[in-house]
């Protein structure tokens, strides 16, 4: 009965609280406006990176019309 009720309690604790034990950005406003700046910075530069690995940034070497590919 013990355990039924000690789990209870923890299971009420856990569900009562939001987000995490340690919050991911700083309190003060300023620099959590820094902080999530950065945060948007690097996920749009990880973008970029993206792209410039699998190569989607280069220019498209295929004609807009179809050739016959043979000697005519």
């Amino acid at each position: 009965m013990r355990k039924i009720l000690f789990s209870l309690i923890l299971g009420a604790l856990l569900i009562g609280s939001t987000g995490c034990i340690i919050p991911a950005y700083s309190g003060d406003p300023a620099k959590r406006t820094v902080q999530l700046y950065n945060t948007s910075e690097d996920l749009r530069q990880a973008e970029d990176t993206y792209d410039r690995v699998f190569m989607v940034d280069q220019p498209s070497h295929m004609t807009p019309y179809r050739t016959h590919g043979g000697i005519t």
